[in-house]
């Protein structure tokens, strides 16, 4: 393989290692093993570090206008294209958890397309988004600005349960 094909392998390892290092540091300290829990939150963000100097040797770090158009494509293909038939398999299969999953996901993406279209619109205009405040939904990644909802509208957590982004 050449060495962008090297490259955006290693960079598809590193992600899927620092998400899944992360939940593991989660689950330790849940069950009560804060050492090594911190032993994975270490390994998560080294793994992290190692995917962000990827994105770089790829050339997959843009201005800010071409990075915001790239994250709207792919959000758009998410929500529009690969989410609805894995919901679709899901359901046909009686698999209810993932089908709640993918549900949620699909109707998180299409929120981070649109939000994504709202900054590139700001910053073609020389502006940063409006709204100081955002605000994640930790069930199904909902992204709220300005405010948290009463109840997430797309898997109905109460406000509370939201957290502001710093």
């Amino acid at each position: 393989m050449s060495t962008d094909e090297n490259a955006r392998h290693a960079y598809a390892g590193e992600s899927q290692a620092n998400r899944k290092y992360a939940v593991f540091a989660e689950k330790a300290a849940a069950e009560g093993y804060p050492t090594v829990a911190k032993l994975f939150r270490a390994a998560s963000e080294a793994e992290a570090v190692h995917a962000k100097r990827l994105l770089f040797v790829l050339s997959a770090v843009g201005s800010t206008e071409e990075n915001l158009k790239g994250a709207m494509e792919g959000e758009n293909y998410e929500f529009m294209e690969m989410y609805p038939p894995y919901v679709e398999e899901a359901k046909k299969e009686r698999k209810n958890e993932a089908s709640i999953v993918f549900t949620h996901a699909m109707k998180a993406e299409e929120v981070h397309a649109n939000l994504y279209l709202q900054a590139l619109e700001s910053v073609r205009g020389g502006q940063d988004l409006e709204g100081e405040k955002i605000y994640l939904c930790p069930v199904c990644g909902n992204i709220e600005i300005g405010q948290a909802p009463e109840k997430c509208p797309i898997c109905g957590v109460p406000e509370r349960m939201f957290r502001e982004v710093q």
